[in-house]
Order: structure tokens, then C-alpha cells, then sequence
């Protein structure tokens, strides 16, 4: 069983990503400039968020961060999402998710210019996705790519297995995996809540991608030898052995799955590292026009 190491990997983008903007600053060139809007106070966003910006500190990225209480009216987010449109000095932003409940999340996905669309959610992109486009691809999928390609996990006529068929990852890691290239060219299953006997399908896969967002739901009896395993999921589980009073956790019983493994992605230290890693490379895109010109 070997880790991939999403820490490492992440300081590893981080480095080449501050080589770059150290280069354009050289020429003379625009800094890359990513915005985010947190609307509430909901602990994980925030944590989230600040993260994102101290990403942004640490390659050279200017960051701007744009915050308003969960009484903000559906009106107003769409007016800051309109000015952050307009806004040439930004290159990209992102609206942090969850929004409170009176708020159509799906309607202010719509209003984002696809141009600044750095999370990788709009329709558009999405669809140039699809049909294997120049494209913003959501962050957590692109991490993951990552973290095949620079570990040179073989996916070429692999039995890919993905848990989980959100937008967010399942989906989209679904029809990347499955086009044509590498990381790519696999056969892929998609599973979730309705599939029946999970573990026929899942003892079939050479990869695992577990996003299913339950806690240390893929057990070791699901796995078969040698398979690689990816968790994108991170779940608070109250443990009193702890200061907190919780452990975080994957969706992969890891103890018992990660014996089992070629390789496998630790929680915390894995997906959710390149994550933001990938959000700072669309925003660079961004930056440079590689995507819309």
C-alpha cells in the first residue's frame, strides 16, 4: 500500500504556480486576481474561504474576499455577482456553497460569467467538459486528474468505479475518467443511492472513487486486492479522545481498506488538498485567457 500524498502534490502546484506569477510580474504582466463570496456564517465555509485566500497570499495571487450575513437577499448576491462580472481586475471567482436556504444556488450558478466561472459549475463549461473542450473544470474532479497524472496511475481499459453522482464531483469525474486521453480512457460505473448490490460493482473496479458523503461507507470487503482508492469525502465523526470532540474521516473505512490497496488517498492530506490547488490553476487560466481568449 502506497499514499498519494495530496500535501505534497498541493506544495508541489503551489511552488510552480509562485514560479509563474514570479515570471509575469518580471514581464510586467497581470497578477492573477480570484475573488470569493462567503454569504453567512456557516463554520466549514468559512474555514473553506480562508483557505482559498491564504492559497492566493502564498503563490503571489491577489485575493479579494467579498462577505455579507444569511439575511442577504437573493437580489443582492446577484447584484455582487453582476458587479464581480464587470469587474476587469477579476480574473476569476467563486461563490462559496452552501448558500442559505432562500437563495436559488442553480440561478446564481447561471448568472456567473462562464469567463470568470473558476469553480468549474456553469452549464457551459460543464458542457465544453463533456465534449472534451477547452473548459473552467470543477475543482475537485481536476484535483483528482491531478493526482493520476503526477503518481502515473494507468486508468488506459481500467474498471473505474465512481460513489457518488453530485454535479460537484461524481458526474463530472464520471465523464472525464471515461474520455479519451489519459488520465482517461477507462470504462466507468457510476453508483449511488439506488444502485443494487454496490459491492458486485465495486469489487470489479482496478479505481475507486468513493463521494458518496458518508463516513467510512466503503468497507474492506468492497475492495478488491491491489485497487486504487480515491476519498473525496470529509465527515466530522464525534470522537470524545479528541480535544474537538470529533475526527474527520473519509467516505473509506480507511484502517481496514488502505491494506488492501496499491495506492489510496489519506483524509485529511488527499483530495480536499488539490482541491484548492486547482482553483488557483483555472484562476491562472483565467488570467492568462487560455480558456476564452
Amino acid at each position: 500500500m502506497a499514499i498519494l500524498d495530496g500535501k505534497q502534490l498541493a506544495q508541489q502546484i503551489r511552488a510552480e504556480l509562485q514560479a509563474e506569477v514570479s515570471t509575469i510580474v518580471e514581464k510586467g504582466g497581470k497578477i492573477p486576481h480570484l475573488a470569493a463570496v462567503l454569504i453567512g456564517d456557516n463554520p466549514a465555509s468559512q474555514a473553506y474561504v480562508r483557505n482559498k485566500v491564504r492559497s492566493c497570499e502564498q503563490v503571489g495571487f491577489r485575493s479579494t474576499l467579498i462577505q455579507r450575513d444569511a439575511n442577504t437577499t437573493h437580489d443582492e448576491l446577484l447584484q455582487i455577482v453582476d458587479e464581480l462580472n464587470q469587474n476587469p481586475e477579476i480574473d476569476g471567482f467563486i461563490v462559496q456553497l452552501p448558500l442559505p436556504k432562500h437563495i436559488d444556488e442553480y440561478a446564481i450558478t447561471l448568472a456567473i460569467d462562464p469567463r470568470k466561472d473558476v469553480d468549474g459549475f456553469h452549464p457551459l463549461n460543464f458542457g465544453r467538459m463533456a465534449q472534451g473542450l477547452p473548459c473552467y473544470l470543477p475543482a475537485t474532479p481536476f484535483g483528482i486528474l491531478e493526482i493520476i497524472r503526477r503518481y502515473e496511475i494507468p486508468t488506459a481499459g481500467k474498471e473505474v468505479v465512481v460513489i457518488g453522482r453530485s454535479n460537484i464531483v461524481g458526474s463530472p469525474i464520471s465523464i472525464l475518467m471515461a474520455r479519451k486521453g489519459y488520465p482517461g480512457d477507462a470504462t466507468v460505473t457510476i453508483c449511488h443511492s439506488r444502485t443494487q448490490n454496490l459491492a458486485e460493482h465495486t469489487l470489479k473496479a482496478d479505481i475507486i472513487i468513493a463521494a458518496i458523503g458518508q463516513a467510512e461507507f466503503l468497507k474492506a470487503d468492497m475492495v478488491k486486492p491491489g485497487a486504487v482508492v480515491i476519498d473525496v469525502g470529509i465527515n466530522r465523526v464525534d470522537d470524545h479522545n479528541t480535544a474537538s470532540g470529533y475526527r474527520l474521516t473519509g467516505d473509506v473505512d480507511y484502517e481496514n481498506v488502505a491494506p488492501k490497496c496499491a495506492w489510496i488517498t489519506p483524509v485529511p492530506g488527499g483530495v480536499g488538498q488539490l482541491t484548492v490547488a486547482a482553483l488557483l490553476m483555472n484562476t491562472l487560466k483565467s488570467a492568462k485567457g487560455e480558456i476564452y481568449g
